[in-house]
């Protein structure tokens, strides 16, 4: 069987058509990288400190403690605020994510107990959520925005992060990246 002209004609314009959009892609992928870095560029590398959390069921415990709840996993650390509409937009994605892997969530400058707790109720998410009235508690983990995303490995180091909208596909690959890596 032969090909015809017209098809390698074909094959060659597809292979040139390609070829001019490889650095258009490039410069995109440059672009994505490079804002990724920058807005993530507060968060340390390392261990996280043990922070002191006050949780919405009243209970006070430290950020280790609860870790340690989830032995040889790797854990999220979800950083939202009750005011912010890309925080609301990722409320089902957290939501299902809670449901296969241990989630915290923090609720950064949203007021304190009793407003959190209505905020939860209302909007019917059942997450395990902690209180960061001043936003202190972020800030000690490089948070600077809203909705963050951070992923500690077993040893409890920060090795994923995201700021801003992160996909419910994208949280369940940084949660599946760092098990594959501790």
């Amino acid at each position: 069987m032969t090909v015809s002209l017209w098809q390698r004609l074909a094959t060659v314009l597809r292979r040139q058509r390609w070829r001019a959009h490889l650095g258009t892609l490039l410069t995109v992928l440059a672009v994505l990288v490079g804002a990724h870095l920058w807005q993530t560029r507060h968060v340390p590398p390392g261990p996280v400190p043990d922070l002191p959390l006050v949780l919405t069921t009243g209970e006070t415990t430290t950020l280790h403690a609860w870790r340690a709840q989830y032995p040889g996993q790797p854990v999220a650390l979800h950083v939202w605020a009750e005011w912010c509409p890309i925080c609301r937009t990722e409320e089902h994605s957290i939501t299902r994510l809670h449901q296969d892997w241990p989630v915290l969530t923090l609720a950064m400058q949203s007021g304190g107990l009793q407003p959190v707790q209505k905020v939860l109720e209302k909007r019917r998410l059942p997450w395990n959520t902690a209180i960061d009235s001043q936003g202190s508690l972020a800030r000690s983990l490089g948070v600077q925005s809203v909705p963050a995303l951070l992923v500690l490995d077993a040893n409890g180091r920060i090795r994923a992060a995201s700021v801003g909208y992160t996909s419910e596909i994208g949280m369940r690959l940084r949660m599946l990246w760092v098990r594959m890596v501790q």
